[in-house]
């Protein structure tokens, strides 16, 4: 919907995806310490806080009568939903034994690649009529799952370390470069769905709705495949699946630049889809089995949607500059610097 906020408010379609970045930012920033401070407040409690301040950062987007304040309900947006993102991982690592985390990530993964399904979808055709509308919607669905809440956390507010010690604690340097492959992953790849939106509607002149069904394809690859993503992190182990999906998100970056049908375009995002529940799968089993609980998730979650919220930023420019090369250069980032960067035996290095 960036052409559709862009005319609502007077900007160009770049400066719009200055909502991606203004939401990202501030989402990645806070989720450096809410794992922690979550441990010690009680997971269920911060939980439901963080989907109600949800409700009221979304009203302000709806009613923002200007694009600085709608960038403002972007970024409360984005720290509200900081507390609820790595307890959710947290929740789900602590209920599973470590031989079964891979399948129930990948459960976990279906569901997150249901809302990647639904939310290009619903927000090209809510910009059909008003974009507005989209964030209505949020609003509800943040409303309901703050009623709905999550399962209670036997050791929930108990824990008394310091927020220091907890952060400590969390950033190690396996960690640190875990969650650095958490960035290039996202970034360069799920993350270039706001570029591709802009290559269908500059190339194929397409409208929102198309465009969202689109992107739709990454999400409906996701959902279907999930399951067999996370059995198959628990066969063949956990960095090499972070390995194949980035090898694979390099090839499909390439192909959605390139390619030059709308329907291959959307092939060849759907392949993305799979390529990114392998690497995120992997990258959650990975902390998720170190034991280290929310803290240690919320550094490498941080990370990820850092490198989300600078997606935009370093690779518009040069989208706009040379369309390419606004493919090639994170494509050649998921093959080469992921390798280089993701540590090589992890699992000792990650163990209390």
């Amino acid at each position: 919907m960036l052409p559709e906020l862009g005319s609502s408010f007077g900007v160009s379609p770049g400066t719009a995806s200055l909502s991606v970045t203004s939401y990202f930012l501030p989402f990645a920033a806070v989720m450096l310490f809410s794992g922690a401070l979550g441990e010690r407040w009680g997971r269920r409690r911060t939980v439901v806080v963080g989907y109600a301040g949800y409700v009221l950062a979304s009203l302000v987007c709806v009613l923002a009568p200007t694009f600085t304040l709608f960038l403002a309900g972007r970024a409360l947006q984005g720290v509200a939903n900081a507390f609820t993102t790595p307890l959710l991982l947290a929740a789900v690592g602590a209920a599973v034994p470590g031989n079964r985390l891979g399948r129930a990530l990948g459960w976990f993964g279906s569901l997150q690649a249901a809302g990647q399904t639904s939310a290009p979808l619903v927000g090209g055709v809510a910009a059909e009529a008003d974009w507005r509308l989209a964030f209505g919607g949020v609003a509800v669905v943040a409303g309901a799952l703050a009623v709905a809440g999550i399962p209670d956390d036997p050791a929930g507010g108990a824990r008394r370390e310091s927020l220091v010690a907890a952060l400590r604690q969390a950033v190690r340097p396996d960690v640190v470069r875990i969650g650095a492959v958490a960035a290039l992953g996202w970034g360069c790849l799920t993350g270039l769905s706001f570029m591709v939106a802009l290559r269908l509607e500059e190339w194929f002149a397409i409208g929102a709705g198309p465009r969202g069904l689109v992107l739709t394809a990454a999400g409906v690859a996701g959902l279907l495949t999930a399951r067999l993503v996370g059995g198959a992190v628990d066969r063949i182990g956990r960095r090499r699946s972070v390995l194949i999906g980035a090898v694979a998100g390099a090839f499909v970056v390439v192909a959605v630049g390139t390619l030059p049908g709308v329907g291959m375009v959307a092939l060849a995002w759907a392949v993305g889809g799979v390529a990114t529940q392998m690497l995120l799968v992997g990258v959650n089993a990975l902390v998720l089995g170190s034991a280290l609980g929310g803290g240690a998730v919320s550094v490498v979650q941080a990370l990820r949607f850092g490198g989300g919220a600078l997606s935009p930023v370093a690779f518009t420019p040069l989208y706009h500059a040379d369309p390419l090369a606004g493919f090639l250069v994170p494509a050649a980032l998921l093959a080469g610097a992921v390798p280089a960067v993701l540590p090589r035996d992890p699992g000792p290095a990650l163990s209390r």
